[in-house]
């Protein structure tokens, strides 16, 4: 009898589509994962109805007999990651990547929410991306208590992004706002927003985590080291380890 696969959901990010992921699902499928690149209507519904999206169109996937349940998400992905198993949590859920998220929200979303052609193009889900001082999101999203890996990007090619947020960022978020309290490890390479996911050093360290819920040690810059991030309160058996990676 054969061993069922671990199957890992794909989830990429606010107006993008699967497409922006198909290398990095191809990856994870050669790595010997079976994989659900998932498209939804990032622009047109609000991060709750998208997670009842995602329940509804990756339920038969996700139900399979046999294996774990990983989820593997870029940008916005990660927020929808967190909202979709604060409500419908895989009862084999395993270990959940992501990339470039804006865990703590984006000042730049901030900014740009009130004005009208933000808020035409980006839709309900895009006035959810600010910094939430208020916390009014955080019963959407739930606690992290399960294992969390974060790739942050300290390459900015966008002129805005670059002057309006804090630095380090990738253009869209700043490395210290990709952050979440509970997660297991958090990586940075010099990679920018847009096109981190098609990095082969990203994917080398998503698939490390996947298999071993750890990232790539053996790449990190000298002086880098392992430092957990006091200002986190990570749990006794997961503590938060940061990470830079030299791509």
């Amino acid at each position: 009898m054969e061993t069922a696969l671990d199957r890992v959901l794909l989830l990429h990010g606010i107006a993008r589509t699967s497409a922006s992921l198909a290398k990095l699902a191809r990856s994870i499928d050669a790595a010997g994962f079976a994989t659900l690149n998932l498209d939804y209507p990032s622009r047109k519904q609000s991060l709750a109805d998208l997670a009842e999206h995602v329940h509804k169109e990756a339920a038969p996937f996700l139900a399979q007999p046999g294996g774990q349940v990983h989820i593997v998400t870029h940008s916005m992905g990660g927020l929808l990651a967190r909202a979709y198993i604060a409500r419908y949590r895989p009862p084999t859920l395993g270990r959940v990547v992501m990339l470039g998220p804006p865990n703590a929200g984006s000042e730049l979303a901030d900014l740009l929410a009130r004005r009208r052609l933000y808020l035409g193009y980006f839709g309900p889900a895009g006035q959810q991306l600010g910094t939430d001082p208020k916390g009014k999101l955080s019963r959407l999203f739930g606690v992290v208590d399960y294992p969390v890996g974060v790739i942050a990007g300290d390459r900015a090619l966008d002129l805005l992004g670059w002057l309006l947020l804090p630095r380090p960022n990738d253009g869209r978020v700043s490395v210290d706002r990709t952050r979440v309290a509970g997660m297991a490890e958090h990586l940075t390479v010099h990679a920018t927003h847009a096109l981190m996911m098609r990095n082969s050093g990203v994917i080398r360290h998503t698939i490390q985590f996947l298999r071993h819920g750890r990232f790539d040690a053996g790449n990190s810059q000298a002086g880098g080291g392992l430092a957990a991030d006091p200002a986190l309160p990570n749990g006794p058996s997961t503590p938060g380890r940061e990470r830079a990676a030299d791509h």
